[in-house]
């Protein structure tokens, strides 16, 4: 069972990766057959126990790997093309509006309207890093300003190490 579930998931991630599908037929024995087909095929068929395998099976072909993070998460695409800066160093160990005390060498980060304990994925659309960050406090409070993001977190991202924003794609992890 092991070696079909292993097998599953290497097809899986190999059809993402190449943009095409995985049939699998298992049969009672311990073998199984595997067999890539065209892109045109988008359909993932398999045999006994199918329901529970189609489901970690498109799971897993929804995950994405986080490439600052190594955070294996489905993500929903929340806004594009927003603009996210960095906390001061002034607010370290003040607490923040969900009553945690701030510190910015962790993985955190401010929103508007986001829940608390949300974890979203910021991408750095000009060079295409990504970080995971969980939402504890309120802010920015400039109209321009999407998310504010702990200083470790802006500059595991950034091209310019200077610079105090860029352009990002925030996507929420729903799982």
């Amino acid at each position: 069972m092991k070696r079909l579930i292993t097998t599953l998931f290497l097809f899986a991630f190999i059809s993402t990766v190449l943009g095409q599908s995985v049939v699998i037929n298992s049969q009672k024995s311990t073998s199984s057959k595997v067999a890539v087909l065209k892109p045109s095929t988008e359909k993932i068929t398999i045999e006994n126990d199918s329901i529970t395998k189609i489901k970690i099976a498109l799971e897993f072909q929804q995950r994405k790997l986080d490439s600052v993070g190594n955070v294996l998460a489905v993500f929903k695409p929340y806004k594009k093309s927003v603009h996210a800066s960095y906390y001061a160093a002034k607010f370290t160990g003040k607490k923040t509006t969900s009553g945690t005390r701030f510190d910015n060498n962790k993985y955190t980060a401010a929103h508007k309207k986001l829940p608390f304990g949300t974890k979203v994925r910021v991408t750095n659309e000009k060079n295409g890093k990504s970080v995971v960050v969980e939402i504890t406090d309120r802010g920015p409070y400039v109209k321009a300003r999407e998310i504010d993001l702990t200083k470790r977190a802006f500059m595991d991202i950034a091209t310019n190490k200077g610079s105090g924003g860029m352009i990002v794609t925030i996507e929420v992890m729903t799982n």
